[in-house]
Order: structure tokens, then C-alpha cells, then sequence
């Protein structure tokens, strides 16, 4: 199943400044965040930012907070993104059919977003080097489950690759610029 630019979504999942310091691989997890989003950007996705708790947990991080700003904005207290009323209209709404995820955690917050897409007929779609957990095992778990349940895996470059198609596409030079 091929993934198409028009018919896409971004979901930024708790990327948060009190919870992310405590993330397996966060420096390399980080750098991976800020060029997809900088990619789909490129690709004119549109995209939905989660943030949970923030009084708790805090804002989302600050770079990607500057490069997600303008973007609509979610707080949530429920774990998965589609159990809050308007993150989900907000999804249904934008007549997408695949949603790209990425954030934190892996095992709680994207798991259970993810699952939730594929019972409202969603196609989530994971960037899984664009999701990290407190504990590596935590991750690498909830990946397999979420690959059995029908989520479609996919990295950063990869995607944003997909994304573009042809190497005459207008953004595939800025898009290589980025990857490297």
C-alpha cells in the first residue's frame, strides 16, 4: 500500500520537555523528528500536534515547538490521541485516510493512538525511527505488536522519499539536502 501526499496526516505524539530528557536514544530520536517534520513540511502534509498534560509534562520541545507552532494543537489527557473528542474530529475531518505518527512513548501514548486509528477505519502509518520509549524493550515491543495489528512501518527517509516519487519532483533536492 503505497502512501500518497495527498492523502496523509501527521500526528506528533507528547514529544514533551519533562518526559523527552528521559527517552532511550533521545538526542538521535530528536534529530530524526526535526527532519521529518521538516520533510513533510516540504510536502505540504498537514499536521495535528498532541501534547499530554502539559501543566505535568510540559510543552513540546523546543525544536520542534518552533517548527510546529502554527500548526493546531491538542491537549490531552488520555493516552491514546484518538480517545480526545477533538484530536479525533480533527483527524476525520481533514478526509485523510492515513495518519503518520510519531512521539512518545512508544508503548503507551503512540500504541494505543495507533490502534485506535485502525478502529476508526484510519491507516496509521509509524515512522519508527521517529518513536522511542524509557526503555528499549518497552519500544521493540510495542513495535511488533502494532506491526501485527496492521500498522504500516516506515523510517523517516523512506517515507519522505515515498512522499516525493520521481527524482523531478520540485522538493526532491531540498528533500535530499535534508536526509544526508
Amino acid at each position: 500500500m503505497r502512501i500518497d501526499v495527498h492523502d496523509c496526516l501527521f500526528c506528533l505524539v507528547d514529544v514533551q520537555e519533562r518526559l523527552y530528557p528521559h527517552m532511550t536514544n533521545n538526542e538521535e530520536v530528536e534529530k530524526n523528528l526535526i527532519t521529518l517534520v521538516k520533510g513533510l513540511q516540504l510536502h505540504e502534509v498537514p499536521f495535528i500536534v498532541n501534547e499530554q498534560y502539559k501543566k505535568g509534562i510540559g510543552e513540546t520541545i523546543p525544536s520542534l515547538r518552533e517548527l510546529v507552532d502554527s500548526y493546531p494543537h491538542f491537549e490531552k489527557t488520555t493516552f491514546s490521541c484518538c480517545k480526545n473528542e477533538p484530536t479525533l474530529e480533527a483527524i476525520k475531518t481533514s478526509g485523510k485516510s492515513k495518519v503518520i505518527v510519531a512521539g512518545i512513548e512508544t508503548h503507551v501514548c503512540v500504541l494505543q493512538t495507533c490502534l485506535d486509528l485502525l478502529a476508526a477505519g484510519l491507516q496509521p502509518v509509524l515512522v519508527t525511527n521517529c518513536v522511542t520509549s524509557r526503555k528499549q524493550n518497552d519500544t521493540d515491543v510495542a513495535l511488533q505488536r502494532l506491526i501485527q495489528a496492521g500498522v504500516i512501518p516506515t523510517t523517516y527517509e523512506s517515507l519522505l522519499f515515498e512522499l516525493t516519487v520521481n527524482a523531478k519532483h520540485p522538493k526532491f533536492k531540498e528533500i535530499s539536502k535534508l536526509v544526508k
